[in-house]
């Protein structure tokens, strides 16, 4: 019976220590999550309800219909003489944007998008109860960006999403490891991320390797703490065999930033090496993923947070000074 009882006690501080501090009960925090789909009410129109609906389109979409028009199409604005003409030449382009939009309704799951959406929203609202809700906005860019961000608001593209082995995506070349986070999983983990970065944005001193590494990392425990269940795999972009990879590594590739007095250097080509998209990390060969420096700075965030679990997820994103979070972070890969 004092074996069993053992067992037991020590079956609950295993659990007590591996538990996730991050998965909260939300259930009860109300949200209201606002979506426009811009792409639902401009590319059904003909050319002569196009003309008549623009004041509409604008006075409804605000901001985000000139972020579109201007940033994402490249037509300039509604104050054209010929800016209906322009408008219509995108949304008639047969070649490509008459073709993504049935796709985008086969790959696109928009419920699945609100409920994923008002999810993590609801572990915004936990933790940042003063903070407003943006307004997402969805469209279909013709492939330009993926997320655009504003005042208040999240843009997000759809045909962006369509899957890895989406036939737009092979056509225009996009290597493998772009096609690979191109579809539905990634969409909220991506906007989550984005807005983050756009509400705390990195200082203006935030130029060296490790500062960028934990403002990254910063970002990633953000994604964290509003989407708890999902697997780091998503929330990465990486494979389960280049998470394994970094798990693996993650002490040897610690130690070859240190010794090569990586983290203090402001080269920012060195940076980018270690921070930048790519097929790999190219100091630490083929069979390493990129990002290696994003994934190692999310590690100190995470080992930092474990050290002070009172600390509150806008006390963390409000620091600035990466030294002290690494200092102390009890990071021991």
């Amino acid at each position: 019976m004092k074996q069993l009882v053992f067992a037991l006690c020590l079956t609950l501080v295993l659990l007590s220590c591996s538990r996730n501090p991050l998965k909260i009960k939300v259930s009860d925090v109300s949200v209201n999550v606002k979506i426009k789909h811009l792409d639902v009410d401009l590319l059904p129109l003909t050319r002569d309800q196009l003309k008549a609906a623009v004041p509409d389109l604008k006075k409804k979409y605000k901001e985000f219909f000139d972020i579109f028009t201007y940033q994402m199409i490249a037509i300039g604005g509604t104050d054209q003489e010929n800016f209906p003409d322009l408008l219509w030449s995108f949304v008639s382009d047969s070649a490509l944007i008459r073709k993504l939009v049935p796709a985008v309704a086969e790959k696109i799951d928009t419920l699945r998008l609100r409920k994923e959406l008002e999810e993590a929203f609801r572990h915004y609202k936990y933790y940042l109860p003063q903070k407003e809700i943006p307004v997402i906005y969805t469209c279909i860019s013709g492939l330009n960006q993926s997320v655009v961000l504003a005042n208040q608001l999240i843009g997000v593209s759809l045909d962006k999403y369509l899957g890895a082995s989406s036939p737009f995506y092979v056509r225009l070349g996009l290597p493998v490891y772009k096609r690979r986070n191109m579809n539905q999983d990634r969409m909220v983990p991506d906007m989550m991320y984005a807005w983050a970065g756009s509400e705390w944005p990195a200082s203006d001193k935030s130029n060296s390797m490790l500062s960028q590494m934990i403002q990254e990392g910063k970002l990633m425990y953000f994604v964290d703490a509003m989407l708890p269940d999902l697997n780091d795999t998503l929330k990465m972009g990486y494979t389960k065999k280049q998470i394994d990879y970094c798990i693996k590594n993650e002490a040897a590739m610690w130690t070859f930033l240190a010794e090569h007095k990586l983290l203090f250097t402001t080269d920012r080509m060195n940076i980018k090496r270690f921070t930048d998209e790519g097929p790999y990390t190219s100091a630490f060969g083929q069979q390493s993923p990129s990002r290696t420096g994003i994934w190692i700075g999310w590690q100190i965030v995470r080992s930092y947070m474990k050290q002070h679990p009172e600390m509150k997820l806008s006390d963390l994103m409000a620091i600035q000074d990466s030294q002290l979070i690494l200092n102390q972070s009890s990071y021991q890969p």
